[in-house]
């Protein structure tokens, strides 16, 4: 190794090293240009080991009748090329038909899920469909207004060509579907009905924890075990109420659509047994389409006050008449009941009925006193709020949220301090017998008797059944100790 020293134009020295060996004698020179080849060679072997691409089908048929051809008379020749060209298949129509199936292929539908805030203009925004076709597809029937109010979580889909809008399908309810096509003169749009298909189904369960803990081990979804609390709620109070071994049985619909079920309920008819205490309720609608609860006897399931005015996780004072105040340390009546229960806690009113109170009222706080008809009259104290748009004066319906759970008042901690009174008497809330609301009339009798006789057999046949499963069971088990239980049962 050797070097040489240059001047550079800003006179500065640089030294560089030159190596006395040829290039071709380095061993580092073959060993990269070895490594930059090898890429190559194993390209080409690949290449070459694969398959040459097929001969047209055509070629050997040309090569067999060339011969033919040329040894011909000139007089023939344009007959043989004619022969052959009918019998050669037409290649332009393949390749159309591929971009046929390529076109179909780009035009997928497309489905949207509806966000919050969504609309149909911000929808097509986003697949860049222009301002004039919203405009169009809005004014394509009366039908296409409800695009103008979509609802989150329902589902879009768009037909899209080449960026272009082809069609457009909106489920309007679960047998309603809205179509919008384009067609030449703009777009058309039509609403198509599909029915769905019922299904009468039972359920029977034994609570042993909990109520809705038993319905979902039956098969019952959310939606129709809060029907079973509704329909039950003036009779029995299921935060109360509710023991280790009552029992309950259902009959009722599900909705099916293209064989995927899209929805249950009504219960058709139900029986509950609590505490030994068995009520039955079946559904009965009336001429003019309403329908309600009824018993068998055709006593309405509905009573005109709700048994307990909210969700609450435990009465923390009673109806007596000797109490002594927490606060005040001295023997002052409770005519009340006080529902514990965390500051916020919707208050429901039991009844219907108009406002005759709203305002502070002394040691109950915020106030409201509702009255319902000629001798009845409710007050739910130590409110925290009411609810918007209440006044004196304003009519409130059963079940309808008057207010908020608070502390206001002469109160140790978050409840609501609920009285019921009869002719400005208190009665117990939770002991008080609830007036009924209208039953079936005498002239309607026979028709609710044909209409629910049936679901009452149904239920009667079904505990009949479970019966008689128990009995032969007890009896397998007295004659063959060893023989197994049913895995149905």
């Amino acid at each position: 190794m050797s070097y040489s020293i240059y001047i550079k134009k800003d006179y500065k020295p640089v030294v560089r090293w030159v190596s006395d060996t040829p290039w071709y004698r380095r061993p580092h020179t073959w060993l990269v240009a070895l490594l930059g080849l090898t890429p190559l060679f194993l390209i080409h072997t690949i290449i070459a080991s694969t398959d040459p691409l097929p001969e047209s089908p055509l070629s050997g048929e040309v090569e067999e009748k060339l011969p033919t051809q040329i040894s011909a008379p000139p007089s023939e020749a344009p007959a043989i090329i004619a022969d052959e060209t009918e019998k050669s298949p037409p290649l332009q129509p393949a390749l159309a038909n591929v971009n046929v199936e390529n076109q179909k292929t780009r035009q997928p539908w497309q489905s949207i899920k509806i966000a919050k805030g969504d609309n149909l203009s911000l929808i097509f925004n986003r697949f860049g469909i222009a301002p004039a076709i919203l405009h169009q597809v809005l004014a394509s029937g009366a039908q296409a207004s409800s695009l103008k109010h979509l609802l989150p979580h329902q589902e879009l889909r768009l037909l899209m060509n080449n960026d272009e809008l082809v069609a457009l399908d909106y489920d309007l309810d679960l047998t309603r579907t809205l179509h919008i096509k384009k067609e030449q003169d703009g777009f058309t749009s039509r609403v198509d009905t599909t029915p769905l298909t019922t299904v009468v189904k039972t359920a029977d369960a034994v609570i042993n924890s909990s109520l809705f803990l038993a319905g979902q081990n039956a098969g019952l979804t959310d939606n129709l075990i809060m029907q079973l609390v509704a329909i039950y709620g003036w009779d029995i109070d299921f935060a109360l109420d509710i023991r280790s071994g009552d029992q309950f049985k259902v009959i009722y619909e599900e909705q099916y659509k293209d064989g995927k079920r899209v929805g249950d309920g009504p219960i058709l008819a139900a029986e509950f047994i609590n505490q030994g205490k068995t009520f039955r309720a079946v559904r009965y609608v009336k001429n003019n389409g309403d329908a309600d609860y009824f018993s068998e006897t055709g006593a309405s399931m509905r009573k005109a006050f709700l048994r307990t005015p909210l969700k609450f996780t435990r009465i923390s004072s009673g109806f007596n008449l000797h109490r002594k105040h927490p606060i005040l340390n001295t023997i002052r009546a409770h005519k009340g009941v006080d529902y514990a229960a965390p500051t916020g806690t919707p208050i429901k009113a039991t009844g219907t009925g108009t406002v005759v109170y709203l305002g502070r009222k002394g040691g109950y706080g915020r106030v409201i006193v509702l009255k319902h008809g000629g001798k009845y009259s409710t007050l739910y104290g130590h409110m925290s709020a009411y609810a918007r748009n209440l006044h004196t004066g304003s009519k409130v319906k059963q079940g309808q949220i008057i207010g908020y759970v608070g502390m206001s008042g002469l109160a140790t901690g978050p409840h609501l301090h609920y009285e019921f009174r009869v002719n400005g008497v208190h009665r117990n809330p939770l002991t008080v017998a609830l007036p009924k609301a209208a039953s079936i009339p005498e002239r309607r009798m026979a028709d609710f008797k044909a209409k629910t006789g049936s679901l009452l057999a149904q239920l009667d046949n079904q505990f009949d059944n479970q019966k008689k499963m128990v009995v032969a069971l007890g009896e397998q088990d007295t004659m063959a100790p060893s023989s197994p239980i049913p895995e149905n049962y």
